[in-house]
C-alpha cells in the first residue's frame, strides 16, 4: 500500500510540477540539432503531424549529423496515436546480406578481425532501414505528402550548412579509423587540403539529389535503381569487400509491432521490441522498484549506488539472451517477470563491481553465452510531440563515427554489423544469441521510450545515443523525471555513470559534492576518463500548461515548440 500510495503522489507531481523550463502550449521538437529541430518545428507549424515532422528532421540530421545517422542507416521508433492512445512500436533495424555467415568477421584462422579492421570492412554494412521504416510509418500516420517534407534538407544540402564544433571536433579527431579513409577525407577536406572545422560552410549537391529521388520515390530511391547500385559497388570494393547484393536492398522490409510495456511506479513505460535496448531499460527500472531509490536524489550515493549494480544486472541479462527473436528464442516473459525482477534486485548491495554478476536464469532461457560486443556510438535520438498529441520518440543511427568511413551519393554507409558477435561461440563451446546470420538484425542498445499514465494518457518521451551506454543513460534519465521528479533538462544534464560488465565508465567532476568519495568508500571507483560516446538524452514532458522539453547540455540539441 505505501508503493502505491507512493506512486500515486509522483504522477500528481509529475503531472502538475513547476518547472523552470520553457513550456510549449501546443507542440514541441527536441532534437540533436537546431537545424533539424527547426525543420521540424515548421513542418507543425505548418499543420503538419508529428510523424511528418520526423521525416523532415531524420533528413537533416544525415546532413548535419554525419557522425551519427544517415540515410543508409537504421532506427527503431515508438509511436504514440494521440486519439486512440495506440503505441506501436517500428523497426528499421539493418539486416545482414543474404550471402553473410557466422565468419563474417573471423580471419581465416578463426579468430576474430580486429575491431578497427572490421569497421572500415566492406563486411560491416547492413542492409539500411530507416529510411523504409519512415516511409511505412509516416504512410500510417503522416498527414502532409511525403514528397512535401524535403525541402529544408535539399536546401541546407544544395547550399551549404555551417559546420557546427561538434562535427568539427568528429572531423578532427584521431581515433575513428573511418577519418583515415579516402571518402571521409575527401568530404571534409577544403580545397587548400585542410580538414573544415567550425564555421566552415560544407556544401553537398550529391545529397540534395539523393533527397530529390527520395522524396518523388520513397525507399526504392536508395534500394533499388542507381543509388543501391553505388552502395553494392562501393562495398565490394577493398578493403574486405562484403557480400551485400542489389538483392539484399530490394528484399528490405522494415517491421511493425505493438510496442513493448511494463509498469514502473503508477506508470507504464513502454519501448520497442528485440532486438532494440528497450527490454534492458525496462528489466533495470523493474529491478529498482524493488529498491528505495524513490526517497533518494541525485546528490545521494546510496541512489547512484542501486542504478550502477541495476545496470549491472540488467546488463548481464541482456549481453547474454538478446539477439534477433525471429533467429533465437529471447526469453523477454522472463526478464521482465516481477518475480524475476525482485530475485535479481535482491543482489543489490552485495556486488563487487570488480567481478560483475553472472547472467540469471529466468524462464525460458536457452543455453547460450555472454556476449561482450563493443557497440560504438554514432547516434541520434529525437522526439515529437504535435498539436493532437500525436508522439515520435526515435533512435537513429550510423553505428559509429562517420558509420564505416565509405560514402556514396552524399551519404556515408553504416557498419551496423559490428554489433553482432565477432565470434558465434563462447570460449566455452557455448552459442551467442547475437552471432552473425544471414537475414537477422544485430542486437542494439537503442531504446526509444514513451511513458504513459495508467489512462494511456501520454506522460513524458525520451531517448539517447551513446552505444552501448544507451540503456543506462536512459535508465537514469527515467528514474530522475518519474522517482525525482526533475524536468527532463535537469534530467538529461544529470552525471552518467556505466556500469557494464568489468567496466565502470563516469563524468565524477559532474556529481555533487561528496559523491564520489561516498561511492569509493562502498567499492564503486568513478574513473576519471570517460570512454563512452557521450550522451545525448532529448525528451519531453506532458505538464499541466503545454509540453516541457530538454537537450542535452552535452551535445549541441534544442527543445522548441510553439
Amino acid at each position: 500500500m505505501q508503493r502505491i500510495i507512493a506512486g500515486l503522489v509522483g504522477l500528481l507531481a509529475l503531472a502538475g510540477a513547476a518547472s523552470a523550463e520553457p513550456l510549449a502550449p501546443h507542440a514541441m521538437v527536441a532534437a540533436a540539432n537546431p537545424l533539424a529541430a527547426n525543420a521540424g518545428l515548421k513542418v507543425l507549424k505548418a499543420g503538419g503531424s508529428a510523424m511528418d515532422a520526423a521525416v523532415a528532421v531524420q533528413m537533416v540530421l544525415a546532413l548535419v549529423e554525419p557522425q551519427s545517422t544517415s540515410v543508409a542507416g537504421g532506427a527503431f521508433m515508438i509511436y504514440l496515436d494521440g486519439r486512440t492512445h495506440k503505441l506501436t512500436a517500428y523497426d528499421g533495424r539493418e539486416v545482414a546480406p543474404a550471402a553473410a555467415t557466422p565468419a563474417l568477421f573471423l580471419k581465416d584462422d578463426g579468430t576474430p578481425l580486429p575491431f578497427g579492421q572490421a569497421i572500415v570492412s566492406g563486411h560491416s554494412a547492413g542492409v539500411p532501414g530507416a529510411v523504409a521504416m519512415l516511409y511505412l510509418a509516416h504512410k500510417e500516420h503522416g498527414r502532409q505528402p511525403w514528397a512535401s517534407l524535403f525541402g529544408d534538407a535539399e536546401k541546407l544540402a544544395d547550399d551549404g550548412f555551417t559546420v557546427s564544433p561538434r562535427l568539427a571536433g568528429m572531423i578532427a579527431s584521431p581515433f575513428p579509423p573511418q577519418n583515415k579513409q579516402p571518402d571521409t577525407i575527401h568530404y571534409f577536406s577544403k580545397p587548400d587540403g585542410t580538414r573544415m572545422t567550425t564555421g566552415d560552410l560544407l556544401v553537398n549537391r550529391a545529397y540534395g539529389d539523393t533527397l530529390r529521388k527520395i522524396a518523388a520515390e520513397g525507399p526504392r530511391a536508395i534500394l533499388t535503381g542507381p543509388i543501391a547500385a553505388d552502395i553494392v559497388k562501393r562495398l565490394h570494393e577493398d578493403p574486405l569487400p562484403g557480400p551485400m547484393t542489389l538483392a539484399d536492398l530490394a528484399h528490405y522490409q522494415p517491421h511493425q509491432a505493438p510496442a513493448l510495456c511494463r509498469p514502473y511506479r503508477a506508470y507504464i513505460v513502454c519501448s520497442d521490441q528485440a532486438p532494440s535496448g528497450g527490454m534492458a531499460v525496462l528489466e533495470g527500472l523493474g529491478i529498482l522498484e524493488h529498491t528505495d531509490i524513490a526517497t533518494r536524489g541525485p546528490t545521494d550515493p546510496q541512489a547512484w549506488l542501486e542504478i550502477a549494480e541495476a545496470e549491472q544486472l540488467m546488463y548481464a541479462d541482456r549481453d547474454t539472451y538478446e539477439g534477433d527473436p525471429a533467429f533465437v528464442s529471447v526469453p523477454v516473459a522472463g526478464l521482465l517477470d516481477p518475480a524475476y525482477e525482485a530475485e535479481r534486485a535482491k543482489l543489490i548491495g552485495t556486488m563487487a563491481f570488480a567481478a560483475p554478476p553472472a547472467a540469471g536464469h529466468p524462464a525460458g532461457a536457452p543455453n547460450v553465452g555472454l556476449d561482450a560486443t563493443a557497440e560504438p556510438g554514432g547516434t541520434s535520438h529525437f522526439v515529437i510531440v504535435d498539436a493532437e498529441g500525436n508522439v515520435v520518440s526515435m533512435t537513429t543511427t550510423v553505428e559509429s563515427i562517420f558509420g564505416d568511413g565509405r560514402m556514396v551519393d552524399g551519404f556515408f554507409l553504416n557498419n551496423q554489423l559490428t554489433d553482432f558477435s565477432f565470434s558465434p561461440k563462447t570460449a566455452g563451446g557455448l552459442p551467442i544469441a547475437n552471432a552473425v546470420a544471414a537475414g537477422k538484425r544485430p542486437r542494439s542498445s537503442m531504446a526509444p521510450m514513451i511513458i504513459l499514465d495508467k489512462q494511456g494518457a501520454f506522460v513524458a518521451a525520451v531517448g539517447s545515443p551513446g552505444g552501448n551506454a544507451i540503456p543506462a543513460y536512459v535508465l537514469k534519465t527515467i528514474v530522475a523525471v518519474i522517482d525525482w521528479h526533475m524536468s527532463m533538462q535537469d534530467a538529461a544534464a544529470l552525471p552518467n555513470l556505466i556500469a557494464r560488465g568489468g567496466s565502470i565508465q563516469s563524468e565524477p567532476k559532474k556529481f555533487a559534492p561528496g559523491v564520489v568519495d561516498a561511492l569509493a568508500a562502498k567499492g564503486l571507483k568513478l574513473n576519471a576518463g570517460y570512454a563512452a560516446e557521450g550522451s545525448g538524452i532529448h525528451g519531453v514532458i506532458k505538464r499541466d500548461d503545454g509540453y516541457e522539453g530538454g537537450a542535452d547540455p552535452r551535445r549541441e540539441g534544442v527543445a522548441v515548440g510553439y
